[in-house]
């Protein structure tokens, strides 16, 4: 296997600095590759805070990517961000872990999971470590947590019916901008199918899904990026509102 440390080093080093890198190292080749990175870097962060979260996403019948979402931005909603030179924005479906997730293996899986669970609105910060040619590879983003920034989240739905989300009633606004505003499918199909095939694939990635932690399921629209200061408001119909201020 490639080594691989003086590619995870330099994003580990990113993170720290705020700043975007250009490693000339080897970059991963398969995904195995650049999930070991991705532990690397969340092992070299360790001491600014823990995983706060997954993303993940399915596509066809491939198994589900996934990525680290650090604590560090991490907020409620209306919160501030700072905006830099842009910042990716996305509408997504989260689901808040509030108890320890069942065994996909074991006898009435499906009941017991959404005891465990909580829907709630979110919109993803999208942001690369990376600069140059890396910075459109996708393993080497996948690498860098999928491109994921952090994670506004809103408040969980208290009183969920257990009912799925598959196409939702949503709106996104950036600014005067608007992103979306009516019928939108979440990605693969289902927010549930997406958390489950993530339960059966990720193990002890990154430390595992853990009580409190948040996924999050796909984009409801294109991701946009945003060049100028602007409040930044979601809304899903039957789950919530989400909103947050780029300065």
């Amino acid at each position: 296997m490639t080594d691989l440390n003086a590619f995870a080093d330099a994003l580990i080093a990113a993170h720290r600095s705020g700043t975007r890198a250009a490693p000339d190292a080897p970059a991963p080749a398969t995904l195995a590759e650049a999930y070991q990175v991705q532990s690397r870097i969340i092992a070299g962060l360790a001491d600014l805070g823990p995983v706060a979260g997954f993303k993940t996403a399915c596509k066809s019948a491939a198994p589900p990517t996934m990525a680290p979402i650090r604590a560090e931005f991490t907020l409620p909603s209306g919160a501030e961000v700072t905006l830099g030179d842009e910042m990716g924005i996305e509408l997504e479906v989260g689901w808040k872990i509030i108890a320890p997730l069942p065994d996909p293996a074991e006898a009435g899986f499906d009941a017991a999971l959404l005891r465990c669970i909580q829907p709630v609105p979110v919109i993803e910060l999208v942001d690369t470590r990376l600069s140059g040619p890396r910075a459109e590879d996708p393993l080497a983003k996948l690498a860098d947590f999928q491109i994921n920034h952090g994670l506004i989240i809103g408040t969980p739905l208290a009183n969920w019916d257990g009912r799925d989300f598959a196409t939702v009633t949503a709106r996104m606004q950036a600014g005067d901008t608007l992103l979306l505003d009516g019928p939108a499918e979440v990605p693969g199909g289902s927010a549930l199918a997406t958390l489950v095939a993530l339960l059966g694939q990720i193990g002890t990635h990154c430390g595992g899904l853990q009580v409190g932690q948040i996924v999050i399921t796909g984009s409801l629209h294109p991701l946009t990026y945003v060049r100028d200061t602007c409040e930044v408001r979601g809304q899903i119909d039957g789950l919530g509102s989400v909103s947050l201020t780029l300065r």
